[in-house]
């Protein structure tokens, strides 16, 4: 067949490249001027930046971590995540380091303990929003320190009026593992993310297309495939017909300094609310061995609200959205029966980067179908 993927990103990268060895003619668009998509990195005096915003590799499927290292060698960078509250540093995930400096606790079951008498605000609640669910974990004190007005400006709402969900896949760990994930396979691409993604796109029958925007011909690209794989937004594919989805957007200041060690750490979190930023990532510590000494470089990130045009970076999941997401799917479905949709646009969750390989994998077959 001849399949046009509508995004250079991992989800359209992944696509391309399992079509194409099932011998199909591919041909991939995007509307930047580079592949990768938001995992896009670039060298910035011999160091890898991470332009939109840190990813870290990591997974439990072994299938996907041997199909990466296909493409890159990766190193063994663990992240260690450090929240700032007002000059006050604890460590992330929620472990006994950062019990011992909230409370000064120094076992598992004084941890336990303390937990379990600021839980009790709840009287046996079951939680059903974001700062219920935080309590119910860890306590009021971290809850206030380190949760709530983080999430409040990460998603734009107070964590009352967020899902509990959102909250549950970060790791609460009575022992001193500062490992963000519970993961066996975690690492970097040596080299950064892009080079990877060309090596995934590196058959001879996959062409690739830059600064090619669907819309602008999109009557002439639905007619002239016989597949489409979509990788945008569904709401905008269909026009917004039922309204706009609701998303989360990202801004990114990024500098280089005349130092060789900013922050001391790959990524720390800012959690109180007079911090408009959450977080600053110090791209060198991703890989550092492989980066150039004598200077760094660092990106401040700013939550901001999204309206049509902006750039979505997370999906807003709740009961409201999941209606009309099924109105889209439906609508789409019945009117583009050649067209697939797939990544955390096109399917409207949020997926870790083994996850977006994972389903890419798994919806190959139905593309052709």
């Amino acid at each position: 067949m001849k399949i046009l993927i509508v995004g250079a990103g991992l989800y359209g990268a992944v696509s391309a490249r399992e079509l194409a060895a099932a011998g199909h003619r591919v041909t991939v668009i995007d509307k930047r001027d580079h592949i990768a998509g938001n995992i896009y990195t670039e060298d910035v005096a011999g160091i890898q930046v991470h332009r939109f915003g840190a990813h870290i590799f990591h997974t439990a499927d072994a299938a996907v971590w041997q199909y990466v290292k296909r493409f890159s060698d990766f190193n063994r960078f663990t992240n260690e995540v450090i929240a700032n509250y007002k000059g006050e540093l604890y460590n992330l995930p929620f472990n006994m380091n950062t019990f011992n400096r909230m409370w000064g606790v120094t076992t598992p079951a004084e941890a336990q303990a303390k937990i379990a008498a600021q839980r009790a605000v709840l009287a046996g609640k079951t939680p059903t929003n974001l700062e219920e669910q935080a309590i119910s974990l860890v306590g009021t004190d971290i809850y206030e320190k380190l949760v709530r007005d983080y999430t409040a400006k990460q998603w734009g709402q107070a964590p009352r009026d967020l899902p509990a969900f959102i909250i549950r896949r970060l790791p609460v760990r009575f022992t001193f593992d500062n490992n963000y994930f519970n993961d066996p396979y975690q690492g970097i691409p040596i080299g950064g993310y892009t080079a990877l993604v060309a090596k995934i796109l590196a058959l001879p029958n996959i062409e690739v297309r830059l600064k090619s925007d669907f819309f602008a011909q999109r009557q002439a690209y639905l007619a002239d495939y016989d597949r489409v794989v979509f990788t945008g937004a569904i709401d905008q594919f269909c026009d917004y017909r039922f309204g706009a989805l609701a998303y989360r957007s990202l801004r990114f200041e990024t500098q280089t300094l005349a130092c060789d060690n900013f922050q001391g750490n790959a990524v720390i979190n800012y959690t109180d609310a007079a911090t408009s930023f959450t977080r600053i990532i110090e791209h060198k510590f991703f890989d550092l061995a492989n980066s150039r000494p004598g200077h760094t470089v660092i990106t401040h990130e700013y939550p901001q609200d999204w309206t049509p045009g902006a750039e979505p970076y997370y999906p807003v999941n709740n009961p409201t959205t999941a209606a009309l997401l099924a109105r889209y799917q439906d609508f789409a479905a019945a009117a583009y029966p050649t067209v697939r949709f797939g990544g955390r646009l096109g399917a409207y969750r949020y997926y870790n980067m083994d996850q977006v390989i994972r389903a890419a994998l798994d919806a190959v077959p139905q593309v052709t179908a």
